[in-house]
This record gives structure tokens, C-alpha cells and sequence, in this order.
């Protein structure tokens, strides 16, 4: 038993290995052939179809009665038929007109197949050519197909016989069979191969999305396919460059602003024995300066370090914000609506609410909070009823160190990082954040968030 399954195991990592073109071409190649195979067996093992032969005596005494007793001939009454062709059926009118006791010209025969399609029958099933007209054996002449017989009756109309069937229903509701058999033996092949197309790139996908979402998501399992495999390391190679690329540009920021406090200290205290004048001014550039370099090392820091993701109640932790603020006689204000579950960082979320409705407060003095969802995505809106944004300055707003008020004073503009950071978390989500004017007045925030 052991020796079989790491004969099957050693056998599915030697298929796993071949090259995704081989095994297209042999799933192709395996439904071909049992297309092929499922033909020869139709050839072979289902009989050809038994043609319905009619006698001409039978065909002859029907157009005399105007009716056949056995159904299996059909007869109607027509004002013309059309015109005879003269190749058409010679033996036949002439044999049918003999036993009719009627004119050549009042006799019409077509044939659905290639005519003549009237024999006379012989002993042990034999077929031979069609018996001269009057002939001792000419009531034992048929015609078996599909064909048409007209008569010219005395009053001018037309009777037509023609047969009910052609004995070939069957063999077709037999092939019509055979082809559902096939498509059902191939569908499958085409499943597992359908299948082995799409892994793959859904596979990718999924990586792609996980990588807009997370940068440090896991990486792609190495599997499958030559090509599948060695994409996936190219991929994850990808990966790993960027997050590389990413995290030296902020940690050579973090240590630029980390060691800027050091120089920061020595001025402070050289300007201890400065006159008091020049003392009072440059201390206050001093502190800006020095609260400028604790927000830059707070936003590399939270730009860096790995966020902790779980599932968790979005508008929970909206109401968690707003209620805060509300308690400190803040004017915000959140529509109601349902629970909304989504995975994501609590700690980076709350900070990017709390940086939203904050700037709405400070800049306008209330704050109106929407939280929806929208094909897939949380939808969270923040709207105040202020002067709104300078046009020129919309395109700008998430840019780091960019303040909007003009002043340049610290506790009216800010750093100029708020944004920036809140911009920062929703596509560390997946999502992004926007700004606008309202038609009404105010500005308008919009964070999306894949759910």
C-alpha cells in the first residue's frame, strides 16, 4: 500500500511539473481521441439505417382509392403540381401509368434522393434494376425513400401519394443520441481544462488584489506548471522589491527627522545667552520645528510598522469616534444605518476617522458622518458645511506637509500630515480617499474600503 501511493504521489509531482503547453496540448489531444474513439464505436456497433420500401401495387391501389388503409401513405388533392422533369422518374411513370390505365402525361413522380429509386426484388434480399414495363414481374417493382407521385384525375386535380416516412428517423434519433453521449465523454476534458487555465490566473488575481490591499501579504505559493511556477517567483520576487523599495525611502526619512532633533537641542541651548528678543523668536521657530519632526517620525513609523488586520464592526468603531467627540461638545453628527463587518486595521482606521472628521471641525465646526456600503465597498463620508477648498488646492490636500490655511500657524493650519495619513491607511486597505466641493457648500471626503 505504501509502495503504490508514493508511486501515485511521485507520479502527480512529475505531472505537476510539466510545462503548461504539454498539458494543453495532451488534454486536447486525449478529447480528440475519444471523440475519434466514440465515432469508430457509432460506425461499428450501430447498424445503418433500413430504408421503408413501398410497392408499387400498394402506391398504385392507394392513388385509385384516394385513401391507404395502413397510414403509410400520405394523400392530398392540389389544383397543379409542378412541371415533370423529363429525367426524372422515366421508368416509374411509365410502369405507373401502365397499371393506372392512364397517359403518360397525366403521371408525375419525384423522388427526394437520386432518382430512379425503384427496383424489383429478388430472392436472399438481392436488388436488380427495374423490370421493362409490362414484364411478368412488375408487380413486384418498389420504390422506398421519399418520393412523390401525382395522377391527373378526370375533373383536372391533382392526387398526390407521397410517403408518410423515410425509415430514417430512428438513425438519426440514434446519432442525435450518440452526439449527447460524446459531448458528455468530452465535457470533462474541457472542465479539467478549462480549470487548469483558470487556476492560475485567478490565482495571480488574487495575488494582485492582496498586494493592493497588504504589501506584506504572503507571498504566492510556488506550484504547478513550469511557466505557473516561475511566474509566481517573479511575483513574489515583485513583491519583496517593492516593500524593500518602500520601506528604505521611510526609513531614511524616519532617520533624517530623528536626527534633526539632536542639532534642534544644541540651538536651544546656545540660545540660552541670546538676548531675550531674539530668545523668544527662535524659540517658537525651535518648537514648530521640533512638532513638525514628532508628526513626520509618527507618520513613517505607522507607515512601517505591520498592521495588525481582523475582522471587526466598521460602523462600531465610526460611533466609537463620533460618541468621543460629541461627549466634548463637538458638533458631529452620524446617519443611521446597518452594521457593516470588514477586515481591517482598528488602530489605523480610527486614526484616519479621527483625522477626517477632525479637519472637517476645525475648518468648518461640524462634521456630518455617512457610513454605507456600495457594490463591495464600505463607503465612508465626511461632510461639514464650510467655506470648502480652494480649487487649486484640491489636487494637493493628500500631498505630505501641505496646508490648505495660509496662515502657516501651527494650531489653526497643522502639520500637514493629516491627510496624507488618512489617504496612506486606505490604501494600505486597498481603498483610497477623495476630496471634493459640495454642490451645496462645504467639502466633501470620501473613503472607500473593499469589504
Amino acid at each position: 500500500m505504501t509502495t503504490a501511493s508514493g508511486s501515485a504521489s511521485r507520479t502527480s509531482k512529475r505531472w505537476a511539473g510539466t510545462p503548461l503547453f504539454l498539458r494543453i496540448f495532451l488534454v486536447m489531444l486525449a478529447s480528440v481521441a475519444a471523440v475519434q474513439l466514440l465515432n469508430f464505436a457509432l460506425v461499428v456497433y450501430v447498424g445503418p439505417p433500413t430504408p421503408r420500401v413501398y410497392s408499387m401495387a400498394q402506391v398504385v391501389a392507394a392513388l385509385r382509392r384516394g385513401r391507404d388503409t395502413s397510414g403509410e401513405i400520405l394523400l392530398s388533392q392540389e389544383e397543379s403540381v409542378p412541371r415533370q422533369n423529363p429525367d426524372h422518374g422515366v421508368r416509374a411513370r411509365a410502369e405507373i401509368a401502365a397499371q393506372m390505365g392512364v397517359p403518360l402525361e397525366q403521371v408525375r413522380v419525384s423522388f427526394g434522393g437520386p432518382p430512379p429509386m425503384m427496383v424489383r426484388t429478388l430472392g436472399m434480399g438481392r436488388m436488380a434494376p427495374m423490370m421493362p414495363r409490362g414484364s411478368p414481374d412488375a408487380r413486384s417493382q418498389v420504390l422506398f425513400g421519399s418520393f412523390e407521385v401525382s395522377v391527373q384525375q378526370p375533373d383536372g386535380h391533382w392526387r398526390l401519394a407521397r410517403a408518410s416516412r423515410t425509415g430514417l428517423e430512428n438513425w438519426r434519433w440514434r446519432a442525435l443520441l450518440w452526439l449527447v453521449v460524446a459531448m458528455l465523454v468530452v465535457a470533462p476534458f474541457a472542465w479539467a481544462l478549462a480549470r487548469r487555465l483558470a487556476k492560475p490566473i485567478a490565482i495571480f488575481a488574487g495575488a494582485a488584489e492582496r498586494l493592493g490591499r497588504d504589501p506584506r501579504a504572503a507571498p504566492v505559493p510556488i506550484d504547478g506548471p513550469a511557466e505557473i511556477a516561475e511566474a509566481a517567483a517573479a511575483f513574489n520576487r515583485m513583491q519583496a522589491r517593492l516593500n524593500r523599495y518602500v520601506e528604505d525611502r521611510t526609513t531614511m526619512m524616519a532617520a533624517i527627522a530623528h536626527d534633526l532633533r539632536t542639532p534642534l537641542m544644541r540651538l536651544g541651548l546656545r540660545l540660552e545667552r541670546a538676548p531675550e528678543a531674539i530668545r523668544a523668536a527662535s524659540a517658537a521657530d525651535i518648537h514648530d520645528m521640533q512638532v513638525m519632526i514628532t508628526a513626520g517620525l509618527a507618520f513613517f513609523r505607522d507607515a512601517t510598522q505591520a498592521a495588525d488586520r481582523r475582522r471587526l464592526d466598521l460602523r462600531s468603531l465610526v460611533e466609537s469616534v463620533t460618541d468621543d467627540l460629541t461627549d466634548h461638545g463637538e458638533k458631529v453628527v452620524l446617519q443611521d444605518g446597518d452594521a457593516l463587518v470588514m477586515e481591517g486595521d482598528a488602530t489605523g482606521l480610527k486614526a484616519l476617522l479621527s483625522n477626517l472628521i477632525g479637519n472637517a471641525l476645525k475648518y468648518a465646526g461640524d462634521a456630518e458622518v455617512t457610513l454605507a456600503r456600495v457594490d463591495g465597498h464600505a463607503v465612508i463620508e465626511v461632510r461639514d458645511h464650510g467655506p470648502g477648498i480652494d480649487p487649486d488646492d484640491l489636487e494637493h490636500v493628500f500631498e505630505p506637509f501641505f496646508r490648505g490655511e495660509r496662515s502657516r500657524n501651527r494650531d489653526t493650519g497643522g502639520v500637514g500630515l493629516g491627510l496624507a495619513s488618512v489617504r496612506g491607511v486606505a490604501r494600505a486597505h486597498g481603498g483610497d480617499a477623495t476630496i471634493i466641493n459640495h454642490p451645496d457648500g462645504g467639502a466633501l471626503a470620501t473613503v472607500t474600503l473593499p469589504v
